[in-house]
């Protein structure tokens, strides 16, 4: 059986995506009828968590969580698909990109609701940070997505008065 997780290059944004969905139940909305932001959170640490680990095949902890941007409220009784890849990789860490969409389930309509970048570090087995495989960018959008992931890293590196090494 071909399937892309076997097929695809090892170390390609193919082989980290992680494609989730959920149904907006009851416990996930706010007194608004519309899904908590935290729990969405939770979802993008997840799908995240995924994606880094498919490209590293390793135990990865989250670093951050940033640039997240709620488009849309996602409705109670909608679905919610979150889509993630690794879009660049560093010495240790890589960035996973996450969108958010929400499906209204009678219509079909798909509108994207949120997005959101996560970084997550690769540990070895005793708890340290271990060097990461680096990213085969294959196409003009991975190539893309990874100038803007370094981008957004120079950034937080700055911002917290470090430098990239």
């Amino acid at each position: 059986m071909s399937d892309i997780l076997n097929d695809a290059l090892l170390h390609t944004t193919a082989r980290s995506h992680v494609e989730m969905t959920h149904h907006v139940l009851p416990e996930f909305a706010n007194s608004l009828g519309n899904v908590f932001g935290g729990q969405i959170m939770a979802w993008i640490d997840v799908c995240a968590a995924v994606a880094a680990q498919r490209h590293c095949r390793s135990v990865v902890v989250t670093a951050s969580i940033d640039a997240v941007q709620f488009l849309l409220p996602i409705k109670l009784g909608h679905i919610v698909i979150l889509r993630g890849q690794v879009n660049a990789t560093f010495k240790t860490s890589m960035e996973c990109g996450v969108s958010i969409w929400s499906e209204h389930p009678l219509t079909g309509e798909v509108r994207k609701a949120m997005k959101a970048y996560a970084t997550f570090v690769a540990l070895d087995d005793y708890g340290r940070p271990r060097p990461v495989p680096p990213l085969v960018l294959v196409s003009d959008e991975d190539r893309r997505r990874s100038t803007a992931a370094h981008a957004r890293r120079a950034a937080r590196l700055a911002a917290a008065g470090k430098e990239a090494r």
